[in-house]
Formats: C-alpha cells, sequence, structure tokens
C-alpha cells in the first residue's frame, strides 16, 4: 500500500472482467471460473454498469433444472424461477447494481457491502463507467499496516493537531493495530474528539484513551476544586 489508504480507489482491484448485456449463460459460467470470481459487472453498450451477475443469479438454472418448480417455488421464489429460463446476462442480472464511487471512504463502502448482504461492489466514475471493483477482502487488508505506520499517523493527524506540537508527555502505542494513548492534556474536553479521531486510522482495529486532563486546584478551604 502507497500512503494511507482512505478512500475505495486506494483499495479497490483495477483490472476487472465484465459482461455485456448479450452474454450468454454458458459463457459467463466459463468467465467466472476463469477468473475464479463469483460475480460479474453488466456493462450496458455505453459502458456504463447496468447490473451484476453472480453466482446466486446462475444457481436458479441447476435448481428448477428438471422443471419441477412446485407450488412452494412458485409462490416465494418467482424471480427465481424466471431466472431459471434466462440465457442472457440482461435477464439474468441483478439490477440496478450496487455501486460505490472512487473517492468515497472504505467506511462508506462497508456499510453499503453490509446493508445489501453484497461481497463486492463495482467502482464507478461520474459518468457510471467502471472504474474497479472492491471487494470485502479489499477492505480488509487495510487491517495490515504495521503498527508503526499506524502510530505515526495516530501522533501526527491527531495528538499533533489536537494538542499542538509539544506533546512529548503523550504516548502512542500501537500493538496489532490496538491504538493506546497515554498521558496528560491541558483540554479536557478534547480527550473524547481524540479517541473519536484515533479510532477513525485506517487500519486501528480499537482504541484505549487513558489521556487525562490537568490536575485540580484545591478549593481554598482545602476541598478539591476545578482545574
Amino acid at each position: 500500500m502507497n500512503g494511507t489508504p482512505t478512500v475505495v480507489s486506494d483499495m479497490m482491484t483495477r483490472q476487472v472482467v465484465a459482461l455485456r448485456t448479450g452474454a450468454v449463460f454458458k459463457d459467463i459460467v466459463k468467465v467466472m471460473h476463469e477468473w475464479r470470481v463469483s460475480a460479474l459487472p453488466v456493462l450496458d453498450e455505453t459502458g456504463a454498469v447496468v447490473g451484476v451477475v453472480s453466482e446466486a443469479d446462475l444457481l436458479p438454472k441447476e435448481e428448477y433444472g428438471d422443471g419441477d418448480i412446485g407450488r412452494y417455488g412458485r409462490v416465494r421464489y418467482p424471480a427465481d424461477v424466471r431466472k431459471a429460463d434466462a440465457m442472457s446476462a440482461a435477464e439474468l442480472m441483478t439490477t440496478p447494481a450496487v455501486t460505490v464511487r472512487p473517492d468515497a471512504t472504505l467506511a462508506h463502502a462497508a456499510r453499503l457491502m453490509a446493508r445489501h448482504r453484497v461481497k463486492r461492489l463495482p467502482v464507478v466514475g461520474r459518468d457510471g463507467a467502471l472504474n474497479g471493483i472492491v471487494s470485502r477482502a479489499d477492505l480488509l487488508k487495510v487491517f495490515l499496516r504495521q503498527d508503526r505506520d499506524i502510530a505515526g499517523e495516530v501522533r501526527h493527524k491527531v495528538v499533533a493537531r489536537l494538542f499542538g506540537t509539544h506533546t512529548d508527555a503523550i504516548r502512542v502505542d500501537v500493538h496489532d493495530g490496538v491504538v493506546t494513548i497515554a498521558g496528560q492534556v491541558d483540554e479536557s474536553a478534547l480527550i473524547p474528539l481524540a479517541a473519536r479521531l484515533a479510532r477513525a486510522v485506517p487500519g486501528v482495529v480499537e482504541v484505549n484513551c487513558a489521556l487525562t486532563g490537568p490536575p485540580r486546584r484545591p478549593a481554598p478551604d482545602g476541598r478539591s476544586g476545578t482545574p
């Protein structure tokens, strides 16, 4: 990974095989087998992504291949029954395709996958053209970042920005992606923000925030007072 991965274009696979709407069933299966993928984006004549064909879209051909659909299948899975007779990508594809922009955050892509229960997303530009594919595995690669790189980013982009450059008393340790920030700071109100910003650094698994505010000054009567 070059630089800090923050958006989809940092992690996506750029070499992508795609189908045209007229691609026939057997050729689709052959492409999936040769490229070892379980889903393929479908492009129209302009090159825009219009749908996705997955293994789940192809299975009804086998499931209902004996012609015995049965009453339960007819009522509950009418779309699958129709796909059992489909021959082209246009008939088989799930549409509209769930896509993501190259400048979308990794968190946004992960939420889209979870919400729509898909394993990968076509990455499309403003014109709808296919730029790449981002998969669950691609998003998880961010957790391969070295601890020292994460620590450097937390210190530079979180600690230094919030608490200034004179922060030698603040310790940042990272072990297996778990960040620990400890030390004393002048503004207690910034401590929750520091934890939240550190958690947003790519590759961070969890944050243990042990920052403390300035010591409390004793009140004139000897009781503990306010900072």
